[in-house]
């Protein structure tokens, strides 16, 4: 599917606002509300939209630790990828995780109630079945820029 600029637009306002009028949104990308909306529905038919969400600051309802970690693992097949990311999948402190090529297999972010409530964590994987050869602690000291709007990384730290 081709975009356009007019489309781009739509997709980066709402990105950012979800629960933009049909009018607003029509008037910021000027255009009207008919053919605007057309394109908004045109997007969610093609998977480009796929859906519409709150984003929760978890900072305001409960003081979190964040801490990255790169984790290595000692073996490098389908079996041993499955069984970490189920792992990451289950443990409800990780808040994100991405496989990276370049030295380490992964880089994960937790959001602990603390530094020993994360060690703990990283103790339990390396005694159980994780498969963890080494790993990397990096303590947040500051938030610099953070992916939601309306949240200053100050609020995060």
């Amino acid at each position: 599917m081709k975009l356009d600029r007019y489309d781009l637009k739509i997709l980066e306002i709402l990105s950012r606002d979800g629960r933009i009028t049909k009018s607003k949104l029509a008037e910021a990308i000027n255009l009207s509300v008919s053919p605007c909306w057309e394109r908004v529905r045109r997007l969610e038919k093609a998977g480009i939209i796929e859906g519409y969400s709150a984003r929760i600051n978890t900072a305001a309802l409960v003081r979190r630790t964040p801490v990255w970690v790169q984790i290595e693992l000692k073996a490098h097949n389908a079996e041993s990828f499955a069984r970490f990311e189920a792992l990451v999948h289950a443990t409800p402190e990780v808040t994100e995780c991405v496989a990276v090529g370049g030295g380490v297999d992964y880089l994960i972010k937790f959001e602990a109630d603390s530094i020993d409530a994360y060690q703990r964590r990283m103790d339990a994987w390396l005694t159980g079945e994780a498969g963890i050869e080494r790993y990397f602690t990096y303590i947040v000291t500051k938030a610099v820029k953070c992916p939601v709007p309306g949240v200053s990384p100050e609020d995060l730290a």
